[in-house]
C-alpha cells in the first residue's frame, strides 16, 4: 500500500513537471521586451567625421584647437531584434553589456524607419540647442554667427553638451587663447538646453568604457548620473560632474591650469 502510494505520487510529480519544462523551453526561445546595449563609437567634435568638419562656423574668427572633445554613444540591439533568455543571462554577467527595457530605448509601437526618423530629428534639435547655448554663453549674436554641425549617422540628443563645448573652444577657448581641453582627450555626454542646462541621458557606464577605449582621460558626467558612472568607472578615467555649460567650461579651464575640480 505504501509502495503503491509512493509510485502514484512519483508519477504525479513527473507529470506535473512537464508543463513547467515546456514553459521554460518556450521562454528560452521566446523574444523578450529588452535590448542589449554595449559601448558604441565616439567622435571628436573638434575634428572631422566622414571627411567633413563636425563644427563649421561663419561670421566670427575661429581659432585652431588641440586636444579632443569626444562625444560618446552606446550601441543597442535594434527595436525589431528578438532578445532571448540566453542573451540576457550572458549580458548580466558582463560589465561591457547592459540589459535595458525596450521602451526605455525605443518609442513603443514604432517601426525601425520611424524610430530612425525620430532619432535624426532629436539629433537636429540637439544641435540647434547646442549652438544657441554656446552662442548665448559667449554673448555672440546668432543672427551674425552661423554654426553648422555635421554628424548625420549618429542619432539622439546626448551629444548636446559636447557640441556646445566644441563651439566655445573654437570661438573662445579658455578666454585667453588657450584650449579648453588643455591638450587632453576629453569625453562626455549630456543633453543641453538653449539656456545651457545639462541633462541626463542614460547608458553612462557604457559610454565611459567607450571613452577610455578611445583615449580619454577625463569624462564629463551629467551631475544626476554620477553614481551610475562611478559604478563601472574604468581605471585612469577622471569623472567630472557638470550641471550647466558654464560649469563644464569652468571645470575644463581649471583642469587645464592644474587646479582642483569637482569629482563624482
Amino acid at each position: 500500500m505504501i509502495s503503491s502510494l509512493v509510485r502514484t505520487r512519483t508519477r504525479a510529480v513527473a507529470l506535473s513537471a512537464v508543463p513547467v519544462v515546456a514553459l521554460l523551453v518556450t521562454a528560452a526561445f521566446a523574444p523578450l521586451p529588452f535590448v542589449v546595449a554595449q559601448p558604441g563609437t565616439t567622435a571628436d567634435v573638434l575634428g572631422e567625421h566622414n571627411g567633413e568638419p563636425v563644427i563649421s562656423i561663419e561670421g566670427a574668427p575661429v581659432r585652431k584647437t588641440s586636444g579632443e572633445l569626444r562625444m560618446t554613444t552606446i550601441l543597442a540591439t535594434g527595436p525589431s531584434t528578438d532578445i532571448g533568455v540566453g542573451d540576457l543571462v550572458d549580458s548580466w554577467f558582463r560589465t561591457d553589456r547592459t540589459v535595458l527595457p525596450k521602451e526605455a530605448v525605443y518609442p513603443s509601437g514604432k517601426s525601425d524607419q520611424q524610430i530612425e526618423k525620430i532619432n535624426r530629428k532629436s539629433m537636429e534639435e540637439s544641435q540647434n540647442d547646442a549652438a544657441k547655448a554656446a552662442l548665448g554663453y559667449l554673448g555672440e549674436d546668432p543672427a551674425k554667427v552661423k554654426v553648422s554641425l555635421e554628424l548625420e549617422d549618429i542619432g539622439g540628443p546626448s551629444a548636446g553638451l559636447l557640441f556646445s563645448l566644441g563651439i566655445v573652444d573654437k570661438l573662445d577657448g579658455d578666454g585667453a587663447g588657450g584650449d579648453l581641453t588643455g591638450g587632453r582627450t576629453v569625453a562626455g555626454t549630456g543633453t543641453i538646453s538653449p539656456d545651457g542646462e545639462v541633462g541626463p541621458v542614460g547608458g553612462v557606464s557604457l559610454k565611459t568604457q567607450a571613452a577610455k577605449r578611445d583615449g580619454a582621460t577625463v569624462f564629463l558626467v551629467p551631475e544626476d548620473e554620477c553614481s551610475d558612472a562611478v559604478a563601472e568607472r574604468p581605471d585612469g578615467l577622471r569623472l567630472v560632474p557638470v550641471a550647466t555649460l558654464k560649469g563644464a567650461v569652468d571645470a575644463l579651464r581649471a583642469l587645464a591650469k592644474g587646479e582642483r575640480v569637482p569629482a563624482c
